[in-house]
């Protein structure tokens, strides 16, 4: 098997540099990596090792993975990253919240949205999923490209494979599966192994995808003949409403009701549940005191009593629908989940109410919701 061919995939930054000054509000932000001195991987016989084992599972030529994993460095603040912080707050929904229901967010957002108009159409379309969940995650991963990681994806992947820090549960066995995505990522793309960046764990793109998650779930959404999803939003925007479909999305389902408590504490606790996997009907829910919108009952979707806390202060409820626990596959946690609905609701809010611009072509919608407003 030939060598693969180097090619950057940084069309961002080409984008950048011709735009200026002038960059559209979307476009990502381009800062200097910063600097590299931990020691190198070359001559450690455990990374020869699993230069021989990955060409051999998957058909890469030994000599190219040697060479790339030897230029790879230990980095220092992925050792330092990974570990759990040595004191944590306890969990706060309003103050977690207040990080991402920002204006100028939701302005990137609006603008982001302008700009992607048609892929998000397209996306939701194709995969179901509506444009402001899409919208939602990429404005919470990456504030729409422009925190997307400063550090080099092989060094990441080496440290944490090969150095992984004392202290917690060893991922060393994950990340090793990751850096051999990775690797079989650049190949196919032809991308420079050297030349990607992402963040300490090893995440890319707009959306912060693993390379395990590149490789299974991103989409040729542009059909250029390439994935990237740091210089194309088309694949971005496809990616993630392609990898939420695969985990289980439901078109026409709602992410989450509005809900009145029961009275009771029991049945309180009895809704609550171990998890966040829907198991009570809307008629269940009535049975325990609790009250829901007329939508939630013309539904008749299974339902999870979702409790956003907030320390010192009273919780918050929603009723979740299996929509709701998807995103949660993408990470697993309730106030992200919360986050990227809040944040894509507001960035439609903003892009509904914004003005057209008079250069503005015939394209699909952003979503059925815009279709249906009036003066549309």
């Amino acid at each position: 098997m030939p060598l693969p061919l180097a090619r950057p995939l940084r069309r961002g930054l080409l984008l950048a540099a011709l735009y200026g000054a002038a960059a559209p509000a979307w476009m990502p932000a381009v800062a200097a990596p910063p600097r590299r001195d931990g020691p190198r991987y070359a001559g450690r016989a455990e990374v020869a090792a699993f230069a021989a084992e990955v060409a051999s599972r998957r058909g890469l030529p030994r000599r190219w993975l040697q060479l790339q994993l030897a230029q790879a460095r230990r980095l220092q603040a992925a050792q330092r990253l990974i570990m759990p912080p040595p004191t944590s707050a306890p969990p706060d929904w309003e103050r977690h919240r207040a990080q991402f229901l920002r204006a100028d967010r939701i302005a990137a957002g609006a603008a982001f949205a302008q700009a992607h108009r048609r892929w998000l159409a397209a996306a939701e379309s194709r995969f179901g999923v509506p444009a402001h969940i899409v919208l939602g995650i990429i404005g919470v991963e990456t504030y729409y490209g422009r925190i997307t990681g400063r550090h080099r994806v092989i060094d990441a992947l080496a440290t944490l494979a090969f150095d992984f820090p004392t202290g917690r549960s060893d991922r060393s066995a994950f990340f090793r599966g990751e850096l051999e995505e990775f690797l079989v990522w650049c190949a196919r793309e032809g991308a420079d192994p050297q030349a990607q960046f992402g963040s300490f764990a090893g995440a890319m793109g707009l959306p912060q995808f693993m390379p395990g998650s590149v490789n299974r779930w991103a989409v040729d959404f542009d059909g250029d003949g390439h994935t990237d999803l740091l210089g194309s939003a088309a694949d971005a925007i496809g990616s993630v409403a392609n990898y939420l479909a695969g985990h289980g999305w439901q078109p026409g389902l709602a992410t989450h009701h509005a809900v009145g408590l029961p009275a009771a504490e029991a049945d309180l606790l009895a809704l609550l549940g171990p998890d966040l996997t829907p198991r009570w009907s809307p008629a269940q829910f009535g049975e325990r005191g609790a009250t829901l919108p007329p939508a939630a009952h013309e539904q008749g979707a299974p339902l999870a009593l979702v409790e956003l806390r907030n320390p010192g202060r009273a919780s918050h409820y929603v009723a979740g629908t299996a929509n709701f626990q998807v995103i949660t596959r993408y990470n697993f946690s309730r106030f992200y989940a919360m986050a990227v609905i809040e944040l894509g609701e507001a960035v439609r809010a903003e892009f509904d109410a914004s003005p057209a611009p008079a250069e503005r072509p015939p394209v699909p919608p952003l979503s059925a919701e815009r279709a249906a407003a009036p003066g549309r």
